[in-house]
């Protein structure tokens, strides 16, 4: 009976070993990829891949807002581990952070007020420090940009016409759309490689090679025993 009681105790303390802390930082006003719920508490599809991925390497995750201009950052910073808040793989943060293989393949939108006759918009919404951001700027001179901390303050500005327009993540417009009455997808998709269509990343620090391999090892665990189509089904509506 001792020796089956040792056996346990070093099999409980190797597994405390094993295990190891990452902490996750995300902006949480982006629905369906994170936002919060009446508890405060951080939700959403980015959370339960990352809760099903540190489920399958013995990790324990934490959670923590974090503005979305900060992240890349802070990760340069380590003031935490990984950075998960729907962020598109660009060759530019690729020289700045590390990325996991893509966990959801991207793609962008424009939405407005039904009706909108798309030639004539003027003035678009982008959530600050995004690709949408720099892509609006830099590669659609036609169109004035106002930039915001969140999207869902981008959200009252086009009802209330100060906006024509919002550019963004797909999914994440198309929440919009399922919450806000009077708006509708205008235009076409938009993919652009040095922008968005790369697909969307864990970042973490650049010199944390031993984090990205166990991340993907975890990602393609949950990809090969249907954990993520599971995540996917529950969050994402079929676009």
């Amino acid at each position: 009976m001792k020796k089956l009681l040792l056996a346990a105790l070093i099999a409980g303390t190797t597994f405390a070993a094993q295990a190891k802390d990452i902490s996750f930082a995300m902006e949480p006003s982006y629905p369906p990829f994170e936002t919060t719920n009446s508890k405060g508490e951080i939700i959403g599809f980015d959370v339960d891949v990352a809760n099903a991925i540190c489920k399958e390497i013995q990790a324990n995750c934490t959670f923590q807002n974090q503005a979305f201009d900060a992240l890349i950052q802070g990760l340069k910073q380590k003031r935490f581990d990984a950075a998960i808040s729907a962020i598109d793989i660009t060759e530019a943060r690729a020289k700045q952070v590390a990325f996991s293989e893509p966990y959801f393949n991207s793609a962008a939108s424009y939405i407005a007020k039904k009706g909108t006759d798309f030639a004539k918009v003027k003035n678009v919404g982008v959530q600050n420090g995004t690709t949408y951001q720099s892509y609006v700027t830099k590669e659609t001179s036609q169109y004035n940009t106002k930039s915001y901390a969140s999207l869902q303050e981008a959200v009252l500005d086009i009802k209330n016409g100060r906006i024509d327009a919002i550019f963004g993540d797909t999914p994440v417009l198309l929440d919009m759309l399922q919450n806000h009455e009077g708006l509708e997808f205008v235009g076409e998709k938009v993919e652009n490689p040095a922008y968005f269509g790369n697909g969307l990343g864990i970042a973490v620090n650049l010199k944390n090679k031993e984090l990205v391999a166990e991340l993907n090892k975890g990602l393609a665990a949950i990809k090969a025993n249907g954990e993520y189509q599971k995540i996917y089904d529950k969050w994402m509506t079929a676009q």
